[in-house]
């Protein structure tokens, strides 16, 4: 708004455009020169009282007219925000001070915001009701609520103010919003690529192109950042493939004139592929012999330069030097660089590093889950020596817990230069879990798998589980409670209760009732080996025998009370517990029943698996192997407390499928010592890394038999039975799910088969 007076003045309008309502501005410092101030009147306040006009003003009465003086009055009272125009005049020896005061907001609105709640709006901008409206603090909020659709993805989003006039100089503000739809990502295109395709270059990088099946992902919407982190995602493959002289000239990224789509394009500089040349390692320390470590490094002299190797030897290196007991260890390679022989030269020199401590550990991004269910995860702790492999460890740790979408550790600079300062950022995700299971063979028909957990009950860690196997010939229901840390120590203690009804009358022709309760506890015996002991009661009862059942299943109708304790230790180096792609376990499992009871045995088992990485982490060699024995003290072995074999455990066999068996009635009798093995390869299936699905190939291997019998009727057979096999597992937005169809080879005749077998779960 601008007020024009016919007297000689000076306006917000003239001040903007060097001229006055009168004239030009010479005139102006005409009219305001000479003679002295004797009064000055504030008009047009309404909420302002005229006291608080005067004191911006930097001239008073008794003082000389002075247009530079009068300008700086104008200019401190339009600064003030409170006034939509001023008008300084003179009548006389008295200036006169006209103001239009800016409207106070009576209530802000939002119309449009499908997509985002109000209240998430109203936390962005800065305006309130009942605070002064101004033109400049609307249009800030204008591009703060533009930047949030911005941050969804939805470019194309408008955002226009409205204000609704209302008595007593108030308005009514009303943001009208038009989300558009989400700006998504038209095309991704290369320049200067030669040695790699546009769709291999697409894969390396996080950013899609839209497509209709992305409807569950956000990666086909264009993100600034992301871009950004696409650029350092190609660095990485290409200095992952050799190209050590690799740059990101350019990515640009293009609005579509119907501002509905971004058009992005890298241009990129491969430069020329290197290979390493001469790989050494040297060291400062005293009484380090290089040799001692040699050993660990994953660099080859000859093989293609790959970044990521030097990483990985650098973290070796560290690890291995740090476990000799040197605590402050820096490990820089020195790189030589030969263009003609395009060759790399690197010596890891092994330094000591700066005597670094750690002053704190700050944890961000948990809202639910506890500071103390992170920290303990954490190796390192206040005034701890600094370690890069203790940190690098830590965050895996944190990963492990499976309670974060995404997890982030760095350092900062703490208060002087020999302190450090970890900072923990973490994504939460849902941790509660409903898990469905299905089977299907031709002799068991449907079998399905219920459980519903929470991980992390209450942020604290504690894990609560409930499940049920139920279908026409099972019931399973159990409890378990689960402390990891029982009394704030790295010692964790549970309770399971169950009750299990299992219809094995296809396979042996008797029902089993399972009755009970166990207590368990764990501890670590060293970083990567962890034991476990518990306590078990069961009363287990055997009915439901027909007439026509094997008599060795006969003689076991009954009931019968188990008391049992065990023990399980396991050594772990995975390189994550939840998807393996690296790295071995061993785990070895006791138990001995006769305390009390009417049950005497002793069972052993043995188990390793062995992950090895093929070409990249995409394509993973995994191969397991268990043996078992049981053996009576004084008792022969009972049926329920024997080996069966098949299923999961020997997949292209039945549940029960292999091992001792009653030739007359086909009865599982089961059996009292096993060996199985598994070889799978799972790799990719060609279709985008962002679809989650992999297709596996496997082989299946092992044998059951002993049994106490001596009957020619009784098959106890102990050969080897072969399976081989193939299936696909889809990392769905609802959980896994895998298919496998798998053919037994090598078998016997009495042997049950299962090709087919489908299991999925889904989480909330």
């Amino acid at each position: 708004m601008t007020t024009v007076s016919l007297a000689p003045s000076y306006s917000a309008w003239a001040q903007t455009n060097g001229a006055s309502a009168f004239g030009d501005r010479t005139q102006v410092a005409q009219v305001f020169s000479g003679g002295t101030i004797r009064d000055i009147r504030v008009e047009g306040v309404q909420r302002i009282e005229p006291s608080t006009v005067r004191s911006y003003l930097t001239v008073q009465p008794g003082e000389p007219f002075d247009p530079d003086r009068i300008d700086e009055s104008l200019k401190a009272l339009f600064n003030t925000g409170l006034f939509a125009d001023v008008v300084l005049k003179r009548e006389g020896d008295t200036l006169v001070v006209a103001v239009v005061e800016n409207p106070i907001i009576n209530r802000i609105a939002f119309e449009g915001n499908r997509r985002i709640e109000k209240e998430n709006l109203e936390k962005e901008i800065q305006l309130r009701p009942r605070v002064v409206y101004t033109r400049t603090r609307v249009q800030a909020d204008v591009q703060r609520i533009q930047e949030i659709y911005r941050r969804q993805g939805r470019f194309a989003a408008t955002v226009e103010p409205k204000i609704i006039q209302l008595d007593q100089n108030r308005v009514d503000l009303v943001f009208e919003i038009n989300e558009g739809v989400r700006t998504g990502v038209r095309s991704i295109t290369f320049v200067g690529n030669e040695k790699f395709s546009d769709g291999t270059l697409r894969e390396s990088i996080q950013t899609k192109e839209t497509a209709w099946w992305r409807f569950l992902t956000s990666d086909d919407n264009y993100d600034p950042d992301r871009l950004n982190y696409d650029r350092d995602l190609l660095r990485r493959f290409y200095l992952k493939e050799g190209y050590a002289d690799f740059r990101v000239v350019s990515a640009v990224a293009e609005l579509t004139p119907n501002r509905e789509d971004f058009v992005i394009t890298f241009t990129v500089d491969e430069g020329e592929r290197y290979k390493f040349g001469k790989i050494d390692v040297n060291t400062t320390l005293k009484a380090l012999d290089p040799e001692q470590v040699r050993g660990v490094m994953t660099t080859r002299e000859g093989d293609w330069y790959n970044a990521q190797e030097v990483e990985n030897t650098i973290n070796k290196l560290t690890t291995a030097v740090g476990d000799l007991q040197y605590a402050f260890v820096d490990v820089r390679p020195r790189i030589n660089r030969n263009r003609d022989e395009h060759t790399i030269d690197i010596t890891y020199e092994i330094v000591e590093g700066p005597r670094v401590f750690v002053e704190r550990i700050d944890v961000n991004g948990n809202v639910r889950t506890l500071d103390k269910v992170i920290r303990r995860e954490v190796l390192l702790a206040e005034g701890d020596p600094f370690s890069a492999t203790k940190l690098r460890r830590s965050e895996q740790r944190i990963k492990d817990l499976g309670y974060f979408e995404r997890v982030n550790v760095t350092t900062a600079e703490g208060s002087t230069p020999d302190r450090s300062v970890v900072n923990v950022e973490v994504t939460e995700q849902s941790t509660g879990e409903i898990s469905i299971g299905a089977g299907y063979s031709t002799s068991d028909g449907p079998l399905a798998d219920f459980s519903i957990r929470e991980r992390n009950l209450l942020g604290r860690g504690q894990d609560l589980r409930f499940g049920a196997t139920v279908s026409g010939r099972r019931q399973e229901y159990d409890v378990s409670f689960t402390e990891p840390y029982f009394l704030d120590r790295d010692l964790s203690a549970g309770v399971d209760v169950f009750r299990i009804t299992r219809d094995y009358q296809d396979e042996s022709s008797f029902n089993e009732k399972n009755n009970g309760f166990a207590l368990r506890m764990g501890y670590p015996l060293a970083e990567n080996l962890r034991q476990r002991l518990y306590y078990q009661l069961q009363h287990t009862r055997i009915d439901s025998v027909p007439t026509t059942a094997s008599k060795y299943i006969q003689d076991q109708k009954g009931g019968r009370l188990t008391s049992l304790i065990g023990q399980e230790l396991l050594y772990d180096r995975r390189n994550s517990r939840l998807t393996p792609t690296d790295g071995y376990y061993i785990r070895l499992v006791n138990d001995f029943a006769g305390l009390g009871g009417n049950a005497r045995f002793l069972r052993n088992r043995l188990g390793a698996g062995y992950y090895l990485p093929l070409f990249d982490e995409s394509w993973v060699l995994s191969t397991s192997g268990e043996i078992g024995y049981i053996f009576g003290l004084g008792k022969d072995v009972s049926l329920s407390d024997r080996f069966f074999i098949g299923g999961d455990t020997l997949r292209g066999f039945n549940t029960a499928g292999i091992g001792p068996r009653d030739l007359t009635t086909g009865d599982a009798l089961g059996g009292q010592r096993y060996a199985r093995g598994s070889v799978e390869m799972s790799f990719p299936v060609g279709l985008p890394e962002e679809f989650g699905l992999k297709g596996h190939a496997f082989t299946d291997f092992g044998t059951l038999g002993k049994v106490d019998i001596n009957d020619p009727n009784v098959a106890d057979k102990e050969s080897i039975r072969v399976s081989v096999g193939t299936g696909v597992s889809w990392r769905s937005p609802f959980g896994p799910i895998r298919l496998d169809f798998a053919v037994p080879i090598r078998k016997e005749t009495y042997d049950k088969k299962e090709i087919f077998r489908f299991s999925f779960g889904t989480r909330f």
